[in-house]
């Protein structure tokens, strides 16, 4: 495929799915599910992918697997050759078209070692940017175990972001699969919000953001809910609820803005109120595309705002190049 493009201007959006077909036809073998419902085009058709970012303002895709990437129900060899086959494909689209896509690393995460192991392997690679994970497998917060603390030192030492993103899968819902199952959705639009909060503060209440102070952390679907409650989390420390108070060495406002956050928000209010409070400068372009809760148009909400134009560039664009070393 030839380059593309090249001087294109626009947004970084860093929250996009992608499925190469590689990693769809040997997921199918498995028995796998890579989505939940029909594939659209735009998940492994590059080209038609450009176009469809040409026309809408978006330079650049940050290529991750969706809520339905593999590691909950793969073994580990399909999972250890899943996660090779996503990452060379995206090298190899990075390699394409290096001005349009770039990629958090898959990783067979549920064996901390072949985690490291594939981290290793890919490690300063054309277009490998960040590291995509699950923020837990079956209600297990598996990142917080002692066994993944090589797993965050090496991202740390490889300045590549870990991008959070929930699983889909009736075993992963939040709550439990009575709580958010059926056919309301809510295990998504209530349950994927409810994971993303509960892994920020648990980064915090366990001291690894002190540990690894140059570990960026990319939140999705706009934090969750987790900036719409963090005033609430910090009173309960105030109040002598939870005992983590002697253990921070940052005021808990300091804690939020360690978190970058995507404008996956939906009403401009609500966005408004997260780039208040978390800062102008920890806020990047993400749209879910091309899953069930994606935006047809990616800068729309943001560029709603009327913010002021140092404000707005920094959201599409410098805050995501800087984050992802672009």
């Amino acid at each position: 495929m030839a380059q593309s493009n090249a001087n294109h201007t626009g947004s970084i959006d860093a929250h996009a799915h992608w499925a190469p077909q590689a990693y769809i036809d040997y997921a199918q073998q498995q028995g796998g599910k890579v989505s939940g419902g029909p594939i659209s085009p735009l998940m492994y058709d590059l080209e038609a992918r450009m176009k469809w970012m040409d026309a809408r303002g978006v330079k650049m895709h940050v290529l991750t697997l969706s809520g339905s990437m593999p590691w909950q129900w793969a073994s580990l060899d399909a999972a250890v050759k899943l996660a090779r086959i996503v990452n060379d494909a995206a090298i190899e689209a990075h390699k394409a078209f290096p001005h349009r896509f770039i990629a958090g690393a898959a990783i067979p995460m549920r064996d901390p070692q072949a985690a490291l192991k594939e981290l290793d392997r890919i490690a300063g690679a054309p277009g490998m940017r960040a590291v995509h994970l699950p923020n837990s497998v079956e209600g297990i917060d598996y990142i917080f175990e002692p066994a993944y603390l090589p797993l965050l030192a090496r991202c740390e030492e490889l300045g590549y972001p870990l991008l959070f993103h929930p699983l889909d899968g009736q075993p992963n819902h939040y709550g439990g699969p009575e709580r958010l199952a059926g056919s309301n959705f809510i295990y998504n639009t209530l349950g994927f919000p409810f994971e993303t909060a509960t892994t920020a503060t648990k980064f915090i209440y366990s001291g690894l953001l002190d540990k690894f102070p140059k570990l960026d952390i990319v939140l999705p679907h706009s934090g969750g809910c987790f900036p719409y409650v963090a005033g609430r989390i910090e009173h309960s420390i105030k109040k002598g609820a939870v005992e983590v108070a002697s253990k921070l060495k940052q005021p808990f406002r300091d804690y939020i803005r360690r978190f970058h956050y995507d404008t996956l928000a939906y009403y401009p209010e609500t966005l408004r109120f997260m780039i208040d409070l978390v800062g102008v400068d920890r806020v990047v372009i993400g749209t879910d595309n091309y899953a069930k809760m994606d935006v047809d148009q990616p800068n729309e909400l943001v560029q709603s705002l009327n913010l002021p134009a140092a404000d707005l560039e920094r959201i599409l664009r410098g805050n995501a190049a800087k984050l992802l070393r672009l």
